[in-house]
């Protein structure tokens, strides 16, 4: 008897619909097909040991399982649910009248337990898409797979339930979840607050602009300066996110296997700080089967990257692309898929090997060439990707223990919204541009014209500072964001004589 069922696979963010065909017929042996990797033909040695601890039959005689599209790899685990119903309706074990009205998908336990899956939000958007009424998944992704209306979604915790669901002899109901009401409930829950920064206002003010804008800031300083305390702080005063960019961000953390148990939904913007050793793959994304890098886990967040000049130069390097065009394209032989990489950079370094170059109060041991060498670490081409650039000095003892509190991250918050809005209107209209940091050439000509006095103070401080040609754009970009903040709808020359202030690393020495 031939029997159909359908399950997913994951190709970059996206899934693909699967089917499941299970025939059994007179002979013997078991043969699985439809270019399944390793773990999926494990799968028979998972599903024997889960049918006979139930006192459910092994049919005896010839299996053949195929999985298609053929082309597709097929990987992991989760197949094991959606073979082993099939394999039941095929003998009689299973009621199969609606059977093509599910996708199924969960790894069995040899008790039959239905253990945890990745992926199961694009699964079910798929499953949805694809015109099936109902999804079948581990008890701790149906909440996940939960949010996404118009597909009944079941979580199961044992395979006798889901015989049970399937045979109409369960009370199970659909998993719901109030989408507006989660989505309300998760924003605005930051451990960190700019309450807690006494002093250091000229680098709280450059984070306001850059998050107004949606900027890439360098922090260059000393240890101890508060770099890293800076730059956790800054997703609190970033804009909420919109629904859309919740439910994309989510897709990416469910593929990656990282979203947290009795989450539906990631709302909070994602703060990502990966350590310096990692690697070419583990930054972008890639593997033999390619899964999404930090730069796609920050996706609508913030990439932290502490000690900039200790990470492999090779790594600093491949994110040039998705820094650019905001999306990661890792080709296979097989496979070509797409990781959005839309992401704020906020770096950190020393200003050289020993960290005390121009600090007011410890000497610095490094030479020139030393210092020189090491700030070359980081590309000019890179370096041209990174709007502003400020220098963090160490607050005095005086400032730490007696200055007030600082300014809450709320009311930051709030003047950062206020520029973003001016944003929308500005750009309306366009899917490819949503903030100043993202203008084209011909955006910053339309949008960031200058009067005669903004040019002749660009002109000098050009000429005066020995700026390269790259920061031309990058001062007007700033500036643009700075009059947004003043509420102002033309670019005043005290605008662009505070973003000149952010170029102190663009100079013609700089190393490329």
């Amino acid at each position: 008897m031939l029997v159909k069922t359908y399950g997913s696979a994951i190709e970059g963010i996206n899934a693909i619909l699967i089917t499941i065909e299970v025939n059994i017929s007179g002979g013997t042996g078991f043969h699985l097909v439809g270019l399944a990797d390793n773990a999926v033909k494990e799968s028979q040695t998972r599903i024997i040991s889960a049918l006979l601890n139930n006192d459910l039959h092994y049919p005896k005689l010839r299996i053949v399982v195929n999985m298609a599209p053929a082309d597709i790899k097929k990987e992991g685990s989760a197949y094991d649910l959606p073979i082993a119903i099939g394999m039941l309706a095929a003998s009689g074990q299973l009621n199969c009248d609606d059977i093509s009205e599910y996708m199924i998908m969960g790894e069995l336990s040899l008790d039959g337990g239905i253990k945890r899956i990745k992926g199961a939000l694009p699964m079910a958007i798929k499953a949805r898409d694809a015109g099936l009424k109902r999804l079948i998944v581990p008890m701790e992704n149906a909440k996940e797979a939960a949010v996404v209306e118009g597909i009944d979604v079941f979580g199961m915790k044992h395979l006798k339930d889901v015989i049970d669901l399937i045979n109409d002899e369960s009370d199970a109901r659909p998993f719901d979840v109030d989408l507006k009401e989660q989505f309300l409930t998760l924003t605005n829950n930051y451990p960190f607050d700019f309450e807690d920064v006494k002093g250091q206002e000229n680098i709280k003010r450059a984070l306001e602009i850059a998050a107004s804008g949606g900027h890439n800031l360098i922090m260059i300083g000393p240890p101890g300066s508060g770099k890293t305390m800076l730059a956790k702080r800054l997703p609190s005063i970033l804009p909420p996110m919109g629904l859309n960019e919740a439910l994309e961000t989510t897709k990416i953390h469910s593929v990656a296997g990282i979203l947290k148990e009795n989450i539906s939904l990631v709302s909070e913007r994602p703060f990502r700080s990966p350590h310096h050793t990692i690697s070419d793959a583990g930054l972008v994304g890639g593997g033999t089967y390619p899964q999404p890098g930090e730069i796609s886990l920050a996706q609508n967040g913030v990439l932290f990257l502490d000690e900039l000049p200790e990470f492999k130069r090779t790594v600093l390097e491949v994110m040039r692309q998705p820094m650019e065009d905001r999306v990661v394209t890792i080709s296979r032989a097989r496979v070509t898929v797409n990781f959005p990489a839309s992401f704020m950079l906020i770096a950190s370094m020393n200003p050289c090997p020993c960290g005390y170059y121009n600090d007011p109060s410890k000497e610095c041991v490094c030479s020139p060439g030393i210092v020189k060498s090491y700030l070359n670490k980081i590309s000019g081409p890179l370096m041209d990707r990174i709007d502003l650039h400020v220098e963090v000095t160490p607050v005095p003892f005086k400032d730490l223990a007696i200055s007030p509190k600082g300014e809450k991250s709320n009311f930051i918050r709030n003047r950062v919204i206020e520029a973003r809005k001016a944003q929308e209107i500005r750009f309306d209209g366009r899917k490819d541009i949503f903030c100043n940091a993202q203008m084209t050439s011909k955006d910053i000509d339309k949008y960031c014209e200058l009067n005669e006095d903004g040019l002749n103070l660009l002109k000098r401080a050009m000429e005066r500072l020995n700026l390269s040609a790259r920061a031309f754009d990058r001062i007007k970009k700033v500036s643009r964001t700075i009059a947004d903040l003043d509420n102002s709808p033309g670019i005043k020359s005290y605008h662009i004589a505070e973003a000149i202030q952010y170029r102190s690393l663009d100079r013609e020495s700089w190393g490329s």
